[in-house]
């Protein structure tokens, strides 16, 4: 059996037993790693202060992706325009668990929200947004399961950039090397280079939408 057939059938077996809506991550006891993307000029400052620059517009809202491979689908492997520079956040479980607390879902579900106005007044109200998007694969390629992106804006964007950052990788040079593992058609490689995801633990004072099928 060849290296990449091999990895195919690991990727297979993944989906197979995963379910639909589940946030993934790598996280300790204390901290959870998230993903982001951004033009050399903050991606490196970020990495080298281990905080945002100055020119890291906290008015504006900032995604965070714990999935290593939907940020390199967002990012195509750090070589888009203004993405160039990617870097592994780690912050603090209490942080994100208040991000999740004080978020509300992207979209409206009528089995998950009284009406749409609700909602909408949910959406304007909260400092942080849920979305889920299809997880992807070592090509980049959709899976039948969803991965979480977690929106933060307002008071959710300054806590984030002042008080649950604990540590800032520029993480670039893997993402390079993982991506070039891929080309090259070594998929056992490539996936064995991938920062280990698991389930994050949710407790029950979390939002339904973090837990129930949409």
């Amino acid at each position: 059996m060849n290296d990449q057939y091999s990895a195919e059938l690991a990727e297979l077996a993944d989906v197979v037993e995963e379910p639909k809506f589940r946030v993934r991550a790598r996280h300790t006891p204390s901290t959870v790693t998230v993903y982001q993307a951004y033009q050399p000029t903050i991606g490196h400052a970020a990495a080298r202060d281990n905080r945002f620059p100055s020119a890291w517009k906290r008015d504006r809202m900032t995604w965070i992706k714990p999935s290593f491979l939907w940020m390199m689908y967002r990012c195509g492997w750090g070589t888009k325009e203004g993405q160039e520079t990617v870097l592994a956040v780690e912050i603090s479980r209490q942080g994100f668990e208040w991000a999740l607390r004080h978020s509300c879902l992207s979209h409206y579900v009528p089995d998950l929200h009284d009406d749409k106005a609700t909602w909408k007044r949910q959406l304007r109200q909260s400092p942080a947004r849920v979305q889920w998007d299809p997880e992807r694969d070592l090509r980049l390629n959709p899976l039948p399961y969803r991965s979480l992106q977690l929106g933060l804006a307002g008071e959710a964007a300054a806590r984030y950039a002042d008080e649950w950052v604990v540590n800032i990788d520029d993480v670039t040079p893997l993402a390079t090397r993982i991506h070039s593992l891929v080309r090259a058609g070594d998929l056992e490689g490539a996936r064995a280079l991938l920062p280990e995801e698991r389930p994050y633990p949710l407790g029950e004072d979390l939002p339904a939408h973090l837990r129930a099928p949409r």
